[in-house]
């Protein structure tokens, strides 16, 4: 009998490719096996081909301020859905190319097939049987979709699908709006579709704080329709799909399904690992080793539901495929949640939410992009940020907005809360004029107005002057 391989890889998306990193470095005894195509979510149908729609429908929606920049003529302007869409696949397809070509060379260490554990040792390929010292799984996510909707066949869209479109609309409503919902409806709006959005909360995007989610949901619906807090429901009509929710009814040439992404654990086996797995058939993870119990097996990336995002997924896989041939795991230090929404303006949440705080030892600090010197002279002054400090010790807990630039300023943010800054640390910063970031300044001064002074020799203590202009 031959000897087991150290590791099998099953998935090669984000977490298994960083996973693949971490394991070449280490053994040649592996393979990597994935079912389906080849190339990453975030590439194929995920943040990349989104962000590329997202740039075209922000570039055409522009033309509204030209008039007041003085600009002439932008009514002159049109929009062809078939071209945008096809900038959208040509770079996408490029985008998956470079995410294919980190498999190229791997030879016979690299199988397209299903792959199902027989255990936590013994992986099945194919009717093929493998014996293996650790098993990474790295499985990835698919969108959420209703069965009873799929009857409605390629007009119910779904990331996965939208971009394969030839042309879109012109009538399109968008079921959920968690991040994804918000940034394709508000750009298929932007791009001259007439978009119907249904959320069954009242919350949108993530945001917790009750301010900042009334701010997101009145720009929102400047854009589009957009009804909240009841189920929809479709039914076929006379000239196309029905949608209903509540009172409202709205009828529509394609429904696109944002409800979210469920791990691909089907038929995979995870029942022959002898642990207990909760109601949705996932075991217990790690999240600083990404083990399952003690077993030799780890699980990473969107397949374990923790936290759906890239930059997460990578860190899994990079701390699975160390894991994984080391003979003790290390607990790795997580990065500061982040997450992003590139709707505009942008939506981003930091550390914690509100939703996690304790108000009673909690000081918040706020600005609104109203009147922002710099967001003015753009006509990008809209929204508002709020930050989160500790009430005893000034330290920054967190922070959300809906704001310009916010994918800038949560990195910023990021920064000071992951090493451990207080709000007097950040106002001893240097922020230049004008910038976006000086009303995130503004808000660290709301919040030291709640807080015990600076030092007198520290600037932090430099106040406002009071002049919209200058700050």
């Amino acid at each position: 009998m031959s000897q087991p391989l150290d590791t099998i890889i099953i998935g090669a998306g984000t977490a298994g490719l960083a996973a693949l990193r971490e394991v070449r470095k280490r053994t040649d005894r592996y393979i990597i096996v994935n079912d389906g195509p080849w190339g990453t979510t975030c590439a194929r149908v995920g943040c990349m081909p989104s962000k590329t729609l997202i740039e075209a429908a922000n570039a055409f929606h522009r033309r509204h301020a030209f008039e007041e920049f003085g600009l002439r003529g932008a009514d002159q302007l049109s929009v062809d859905i078939p071209a945008v869409l096809q900038r959208v696949r040509a770079l996408r397809d490029d985008f998956v190319a470079g995410a294919i070509k980190a498999t190229d060379d791997l030879g016979t260490a690299r199988i397209a097939g299903h792959a199902t554990l027989l255990g936590p040792r013994t992986v099945d390929i194919d009717g093929t049987q493998y014996t293996t010292k650790s098993i990474i799984i790295a499985t990835g996510s698919r969108p959420s979709v209703p069965e009873e909707w799929l009857a409605f066949g390629d007009r119910m869209l779904t990331t996965d699908t939208l971009f394969e479109q030839p042309t879109l609309g012109p009538r399109i409503a968008v079921i959920g709006m968690g991040p994804i919902g918000v940034e394709l409806s508000q750009a298929l709006a932007r791009l001259g579709l007439q978009v119907a959005a249904f959320t069954t909360g009242d919350t949108l995007a993530g945001l917790s704080d009750p301010a900042l989610n009334a701010e997101l949901t009145a720009l929102l619906k400047k854009e589009m329709v957009l009804h909240t807090s009841a189920p929809a429901e479709l039914r076929e009509v006379a000239g196309g799909i029905e949608v209903s929710s509540g009172g409202n009814r709205v009828v529509v040439d394609q429904v696109v399904a944002a409800m979210g992404r469920v791990p691909n654990i089907q038929y995979l086996g995870l029942e022959t690992l002898g642990v207990p797995l909760d109601k949705r058939g996932m075991p217990t993870v790690d999240p600083q080793t990404q083990q399952i119990g003690d077993l030799p097996v780890f699980l990473a990336g969107d397949a374990n539901t923790h936290t759906p995002l890239l930059h997460e997924a990578a860190d899994e896989g990079h701390i699975a495929g160390m894991n994984a041939l080391a003979d003790t795991p290390t607990r790795f230090k997580r990065r500061t949640p982040m997450g992003i929404v590139f709707c505009d303006p942008n939506i981003a949440t930091v550390g914690q939410r509100l939703a996690d705080m304790d108000r009673d030892q909690t000081v918040t600090g706020t600005v609104n992009y109203g009147n922002q010197g710099r967001a003015r002279t753009a006509q990008r002054n809209q929204g508002r940020l709020y930050i989160y400090a500790d009430k005893a010790t000034g330290r920054i807990r967190g922070a959300e907005m809906c704001a310009p630039d916010g994918e800038h300023l949560a990195h910023v943010l990021a920064l000071a809360i992951h090493q451990k800054l207080t709000v007097h640390d950040v106002l001893g910063m240097p922020f230049y004029h004008p910038t976006l970031e000086e009303g995130l300044r503004t808000a660290l001064r709301d919040a030291a107005r709640r807080l015990p002074d600076a030092r007198d020799s520290d600037l932090a203590a430099c106040h406002p002057i009071g002049v919209a202009a200058l700050e």
